[in-house]
This record gives C-alpha cells, sequence and structure tokens, in this order.
C-alpha cells in the first residue's frame, strides 16, 4: 500500500502541472487572438514594472508575492486602455492562499482624488480596501448595495449623480477605482477575453456618466 502511495502521489501532482500548463497556453492562445483582432499589444510574461505603475491602486496593495502578467494595452475607441492578470497570495505557510485579479483600466482626461467603489459585501474579503469615511449618498438603495469612499466628498457626489447611480445599480457587482487619470475595474477571478471586452464597455459607460463639469476646471 505504502508503494502506491509513492506512486501515486507523483502522478497525481504530475497531472495538476499538466492541467495547469495546458491552462495557461490556453490562455496566452486566447490572449493573442483577442488582441490580433483589436490591434493590441500583449505579453503573457510577468511585469514588474507594470505592478509599480499602478500600486497606488488600492486593490492592488492586498496580499504578498504579488505578480502581474498577461499584459494587454491598446486603444478601445479613442480611449487608452489596458488590462492584465494581477496575482497575489494571502495567509502563510499551510494556510497560505493563492489569488487571481483581473484589472482593466482606462485614463480620462483630468486628474481627481482616490474615489473608490465596491459592493458591500467585498468589504468582508478585502480589508485594505478601507480608508477613508464611507460616504453616505441620496440614494438608499445605493448606499446599502455600494461602499463609496473619497478625500473629496464633492467629487464623490458629483461622480454618483442619479444617472451614474441608475447604471451601477444594474451591475452590483463593480468594483471600480478613480485615481489621477485613471480609472480601474476588478473582477476576482483571472481575466478572459470577454471579461476585458465587458469591462472596457462598462468603463467607458461609466466615463460617459461622468458630468461634463468635472472636466472644464
Amino acid at each position: 500500500m505504502q508503494g502506491l502511495f509513492y506512486i501515486f502521489v507523483p502522478v497525481l501532482l504530475g497531472a495538476v502541472f499538466y492541467l495547469a500548463w495546458k491552462a495557461e497556453q490556453k490562455r496566452r492562445e486566447e490572449f493573442s487572438t483577442w488582441a490580433l483582432s483589436n490591434n493590441w499589444h500583449y505579453d503573457h510574461r510577468k511585469n514588474a514594472s507594470l505592478r509599480h505603475r499602478y500600486a497606488f491602486l488600492n486593490r492592488l496593495q492586498i496580499g504578498h508575492n504579488r505578480s502581474a502578467s498577461h499584459h494587454l494595452e491598446g486603444k478601445w475607441g479613442e480611449t487608452d486602455a489596458i488590462a492584465f492578470c494581477f496575482n497575489y497570495t494571502t495567509g502563510s505557510g499551510k494556510h497560505q492562499q493563492h489569488h487571481s485579479l483581473g484589472v482593466v483600466l482606462i485614463e480620462v482626461e483630468e486628474f481627481f482624488p482616490e474615489l473608490r467603489i465596491c459592493p458591500e459585501n467585498m468589504l468582508n474579503r478585502f480589508g485594505q480596501f478601507l480608508g477613508f469615511e464611507d460616504i453616505d449618498l441620496e440614494s438608499v438603495e445605493f448606499s446599502n448595495a455600494f461602499t463609496v469612499r473619497s478625500s473629496d466628498k464633492k467629487l464623490a457626489y458629483d461622480f454618483c449623480n442619479t444617472d451614474m447611480m441608475t447604471y451601477l445599480l444594474g451591475f452590483r457587482s463593480t468594483a471600480l477605482e478613480l485615481e489621477g487619470n485613471t480609472m480601474a475595474l476588478f473582477v476576482d477571478r483571472y481575466l478572459k477575453p470577454q471579461d476585458v471586452e465587458d469591462m472596457l464597455t462598462h468603463l467607458v459607460e461609466i466615463r460617459r456618466r461622468m458630468p461634463d463639469y468635472l472636466f472644464k476646471q
């Protein structure tokens, strides 16, 4: 029986690593195809400069052993956009867990103080997402669905106008950060090409609902 154990474990580990390798190869092929069809740049390798470039985003300050890979960059319409996979670990030893986060962001035309919007239930998983005082808005439904935090309350009220709140209530899993001229969305899993398209479309719709006067200062 013990001999079978020593045979079975390496075979099982080999199968796990093989399946992970196949999944990674498939992911690269899918992203390469998507990038080519959209005239985007794609690089599957780990990218330390990308991780440091957007280190100001709170969601990228979670955990340890952080890394970014599957970097996609190009134009979405007239907008400069970037997408990548972010990996990190939490816990230690036998309790260590590995996590994947999909990140898609666009550049906006003005620089803004930090603003963060996330579903209420996400706070339990991402303690470092906390920071500023929770801002209550006029819509009770919106305030119950989302947590809004910013160093600039006026920006939060202007951003979360009636049209914006109505729109976001149709997408209650939205996790968004706006800081400087970067507006980013996050999805709590490895990115897929369809995620990139959906999140870019979502970002453009969010940008469209930002009041014009925010860009005429």
